[in-house]
């Protein structure tokens, strides 16, 4: 009888739970927003680790993310791009530059997931890139106040 009661306890706490984490979807408004994150900055002293802030741009369309761009640039405004993770234009240290580079291309990844799932807390961290995960996310949610704030 004691096991029936703390089953059926837990069943009910368990649906309580449930119901009360199914609160209503955001309503977007139709149309192109774009998201800032803060910026990342590094400790003193790490030259091989980089910072900066991320940028998106996102389209929303009968209330799905139909479309999404995502970039990071360093904290004076240069795009991340190819040349990221080089010096002087040339590869001083390879191990950083492809880590830099890897960084570069998950950022195409990150806006192909938030469109599969319509929710950057579905958009998994690819490994050596979580910093870029960060910063997506934070801009996504900046993209997509402004799309419910504009409803």
């Amino acid at each position: 009888m004691k096991k029936k009661i703390i089953t059926s306890a837990i069943a009910v706490l368990l649906m309580f739970t449930l119901c009360s984490c199914n609160s209503a979807p955001a309503s977007y408004k139709d149309g192109v927003y774009e998201g800032k994150s803060g910026v990342y900055q590094t400790g003193e002293g790490t030259e091989d680790v980089g910072s900066g802030y991320g940028v998106i741009k996102i389209t929303v369309k009968d209330n799905e993310i139909t479309a999404c761009e995502f970039n990071t640039y360093e904290e004076d405004g240069t795009l991340k791009d190819d040349s990221y993770g080089m010096k002087d234009g040339k590869i001083a240290n390879q191990d950083f530059y492809n880590k830099a580079q890897k960084a570069v291309k998950a950022c195409n990844e990150y806006a192909k997931s938030l469109i599969e799932t319509n929710d950057p807390e579905m958009v998994d961290a690819i490994s050596g890139a979580t910093i870029n995960n960060t910063e997506f996310k934070e801009a996504a949610y900046d993209a997509l106040e402004k799309a419910k704030a504009a409803n």
